[in-house]
């Protein structure tokens, strides 16, 4: 069915696909597609182009790939262009979804009703750039989509609809991400329908209670600092999964810890208490982790039965903490 409303959409990576696609199949017009320029990716480091370009050039969209929107910044020319493009293309609303530019006042005017944001999180909770590593981290008992009415502030826009999911005990940020991108992306279709037939979409204002901010991740905290509790050190594997994948140094060697669980236990932080083929136990702060997926330097992900077949781990030797300023 077609749609009468023009969507400009702007986002990058695969979170932000699911709705392009969802928009595009519910038969609304993209005039333009706005997305991050093509990056080096991979082992040869080859340009490669974002999920959203990707789809948007598959079917036919227009797209920019401005490497900023702010004319005050580092590429005022691109800004400047970017932005004439946009009041020169017919539009009527703009959906952003993890674009990962900032988008200044100036072209958040430009929209005749103004743009939407599909956040992946329970707003004012997670505000920032990864809220769904952060939730899990954080062992929130539950997470969702909120579509929010887009304002120069960082995710502080008025709340238009709001989508919940319990996150379960073994979610990682993979299977929470997928989860919450398909639910952003109906979501966005059912509210673009509504401003269609109704003309507005009412929005409420955030709460300040309750904001929380969630950084970026950073490479550093991949490192398992053992002093902590197992149960924290067992949401910090799930909510780095798969970037940048959590891991711990033992003789030198950093291996890439991708599943763990926690277990009773007491002893020194780091030290491995018990090896086998249903886990590595290893002393946490309290309690202790059992590590069940592994991975070597160069090697493959294994469950730890085929890990410890290339691999010699022994009942004493202590992983290496990390620098507790971290």
């Amino acid at each position: 069915m077609t749609q009468s409303l023009r969507v400009v959409f702007a986002g990058t990576p695969e979170f932000a696909s699911a709705a392009l696609a969802a928009i595009h199949a519910a038969g609304f017009a993209v005039p333009l597609v706005l997305t991050q320029p093509d990056r080096p990716a991979g082992r040869g480091m080859k340009l490669t182009a974002s999920p959203v370009k990707r789809f948007a050039v598959d079917n036919g969209l227009t797209v920019a790939q401005p490497t900023s929107l702010r004319r005050a910044g580092k590429y005022p020319q691109e800004a400047a262009q970017a932005i004439d493009t946009l009041r020169a293309t017919p539009h009527d609303v703009m959906v952003v979804a993890a674009y990962g530019l900032i988008l200044p006042q100036e072209l958040l005017d430009i929209p005749p009703r103004g743009a939407i944001n599909i956040h992946a999180s329970l707003l004012p909770r997670w505000r920032g750039a990864a809220p769904i590593h952060r939730a899990i981290e954080a062992g929130d008992a539950e997470t969702g989509i909120t579509l929010m009415q887009m304002d120069a502030g960082l995710d502080t826009g008025a709340m238009i609809r709001e989508g919940r999911t319990a996150t379960s005990p073994n979610d990682t940020t993979t299977t929470l991400h997928d989860r919450l991108a398909a639910m952003g992306a109906e979501m966005i279709v059912e509210a673009l329908r509504a401003l269609e037939r109704d003309g507005a979409l009412p929005a409420t204002p955030q709460p300040e209670d309750g904001t929380t901010y969630a950084e970026k991740i950073a490479k550093h905290e991949a490192a398992l600092d053992w002093r902590r509790p197992a149960e924290k050190l067992a949401r910090q594997v799930r909510a780095f999964d798969p970037f940048p994948g959590a891991s711990g140094t033992l003789d030198g060697v950093a291996i890439k810890i991708w599943s763990a669980q926690p277990v009773s236990g007491a002893g020194e932080a780091g030290t491995i208490a018990e090896v086998s083929a249903d886990g590595v136990i290893v002393q946490c702060g309290s309690g202790a982790l059992r590590l069940t997926q592994l991975q070597k330097p160069g090697g493959k992900s294994l469950p730890v039965r085929e890990f410890l077949a290339g691999a010699t781990l022994a009942k004493g030797q202590r992983f290496t903490l990390p620098d507790a300023a971290q």
